[in-house]
């Protein structure tokens, strides 16, 4: 039998039926909410799923059954009582946002008219956008004698284009409210209605003219509708998961554990419980057969560093932080809500379990914290004029050849080029959060070179919890593996005497026990200078 090919970048459900391709089944999801509702709204990040959703839908209301045979929704297509509808399918990442105002209202007419000629539908020659709309839904339902199917892809991308610019962004949302309160008055010609978006508009935004949507977005039972399972990958890529692990010489076991660490972890089920792999970077996974960060780097990670830096956000601060059960159905309107809220509606942040009552937040998995450090640390070397690729490839080249002197040049390059004075507000709030033993500008340091650490791509282990019990950091990279203690020296303490200490905690507490060819490594950072100034090393055969 023909092995089926993976669907990279493909997200035209017709495409994968009849193409080759891989489809992962999720047509009960669909069938469910057809048999159940009528309005409804997704929201999931980028590179998610939600287009071939979406086409997955137009392909069930326009009758084309041949697709369906051995899904779950054959059963449906087969039904005595289906129908067709005619499908009205607004792709809204087609709206023109180059040439400002005119040009989105100008896109707007275009595809309005464009689904016109498709469904052969005559309309009036008027020049606003929305009631070109209203009549595109009423003269159709008209035509055809019955109701029609709405599906709205991407219904904010015209909006989030412009989310760092406030007053743009405004005057965006008002058009596009203009356009959609057509859908909302029109109702009676409407018989099912999906719109999908990464972000939900909470104020006096689009959500005050659609106030009739079902947001099915954080409900459990929907929480796998879009993304990949573990199960479901084991279950529909056992080939491709055996050459990968064949390629790397592991075990497929193995290589689902590491995959795990890597790609899993995106939950949206408002009781944080589902976990998920994003579709974009499990297929570009086992195409290159090589762990990278896939998915951040096909969105627009400068945009995510400029929004990093403008705020003078780190990584560390959002890790573990309580957000309310609230929160996860109205986090606010992306252009003026927190940071935590902007993250998590792009992707960059999850849920995960809190305490009794209440939830928090944290990176997806290993790729979207990586990436993210990666970015901050590129941030830091920037506003200094430094090159993070050298400064990264002397950090890696120190780690592979025990070359601690490299080592330390390369996180004093940049230790020095950290504003930390602009971060305070952020190392206050993390301490707080998860009550750290250790004072903000301790955790700056701390957090900074763990950042840097991450976004080089080494694997770095950090219990920032406490300085009892465990070393800060261990740290492995090409077959070596460092553990690597951390201490502050402040005006007029002994930056030696503070070394040799650190050496001895790390030896009486057997921090590098676990890691028997582990090179201890311990720095101390001088908090006036802010350089590591002194640092004493222990080699595996001492």
């Amino acid at each position: 039998m023909k092995r089926l090919k993976l669907p990279k970048g493909i997200q035209t459900f017709d495409d994968i039926r009849t193409g080759g391709y891989i489809y992962v089944d999720k047509t009960k999801y669909l069938v469910d909410l057809i048999d159940n509702g009528k309005p409804y709204f997704l929201a999931r990040p980028h590179r998610f799923g939600k287009s071939l959703t979406i086409s997955t839908f137009d392909a069930l209301f326009s009758g084309k059954k041949e697709l369906f045979k051995g899904l779950y929704a054959e059963e449906f297509m087969n039904r005595p009582d289906y129908q067709q509808n005619p499908v009205i399918h607004l792709d809204m990442s087609r709206v023109n946002t180059g040439e400002g105002l005119e040009g989105i209202k100008e896109s707007l007419l275009c595809m309005t008219k464009e689904l016109a000629r498709k469904l052969k539908i005559k309309l009036s020659g008027t020049k606003m956008h929305g009631s070109l709309l209203s009549e595109l839904l009423s003269k159709t339902a008209e035509k055809h004698n019955q109701q029609v199917v709405v599906l709205v892809d991407e219904y904010d991308k015209p909006y989030t284009d412009f989310v760092s610019d406030c007053v743009m962004a405004n005057n965006v949302r008002n058009v596009l409210r203009d356009y959609y309160v057509q859908i909302k008055a029109n109702d009676k010609y409407i018989r099912f209605m999906f719109i999908t978006g990464i972000s939900k508009f909470v104020k006096m935004g689009v959500f005050s003219s659609l106030n009739n949507l079902d947001d099915i977005s954080m409900l459990p039972k929907y929480a796998e509708i879009c993304g990949y399972t573990e199960e479901e990958i084991i279950h529909y890529f056992p080939d491709y998961l055996e050459d990968t692990a064949d390629e790397m010489k592991i075990s497929v076991e193995e290589l689902i554990e590491r995959m795990r660490h890597y790609y899993n972890g995106f939950s949206f089920d408002r009781n944080a419980k589902a976990r998920l792999y994003n579709p974009f970077s499990t297929l570009l996974f086992f195409n290159h057969k090589d762990f990278a960060n896939h998915w951040i780097e096909s969105g627009n990670p400068r945009f995510i560093a400029d929004y990093l830096k403008d705020r003078r956000l780190t990584v560390e601060q959002f890790r573990n932080m309580p957000v309310s059960k609230g929160f996860s159905r109205s986090p606010g309107d992306m252009d003026t809500t927190e940071p935590h809220g902007f993250l998590f509606q792009s992707g960059y942040l999850t849920l995960r379990p809190g305490t009794i009552d209440d939830l928090s937040l944290d990176y997806p998995n290993t790729e979207v914290l990586n990436s993210m450090s990666e970015l901050l640390a590129q941030n830091i070397l920037r506003d200094a004029d430094e090159d993070f690729t050298q400064c990264r490839s002397d950090l890696l080249i120190g780690l592979m050849n025990n070359n601690h002197e490299k080592i330390i040049g390369a996180l004093n390059r940049l230790l020095a080029s950290n504003p930390y004075d602009d971060f305070a507000g952020a190392a206050r709030q993390s301490i707080s959060y998860n009550d750290y033993d250790f004072d903000a500008q301790e955790w700056l340091y701390r957090s900074t070179i763990l950042a840097f650490l991450r976004g080089c791509g080494v694997v770095v282990v950090a219990e920032m919890h406490t300085n009892k019990g465990r070393s800060d950091l261990v740290v492995t990279h090409k077959g070596r593996t460092y553990v690597i203690e951390l201490k502050v020296a402040r005006q007029g303490e002994n930056a030696e005497k503070i070394v040799r200490e650190a050496l001895r905690q790390v030896i009486e507490n057997h921090y590098a026990e676990p890691f028997p060819s582990a090179t201890i490594l311990c720095l101390c950072i001088d908090n006036e200078v802010r350089q590591i100034t002194v640092s004493c090393a222990m080699t595996p055969d001492g």
